[in-house]
């Protein structure tokens, strides 16, 4: 990993990354998803359960 001075990326550089690294998760995802249509209804109900038990 190259050293580089803390803090020498503005936080807007960061966010964009950030965001970049989001779309292509979702993307990612969305092609999971059609590829493995069962995986992805199983995972779905999997995660809606979570939401609906997590104490807030």
């Amino acid at each position: 990993m190259p050293e580089q001075e803390p803090q020498q990326e503005t936080d807007a550089e960061r966010r964009r990354r950030r965001a970049q690294f989001l779309r292509d998760l979702a993307e990612a995802r969305e092609l999971r998803d059609r590829v493995q249509p069962r995986r992805a209804k199983a995972a779905r109900l999997r995660h809606a359960m979570r939401m609906r038990t997590f104490r807030w």
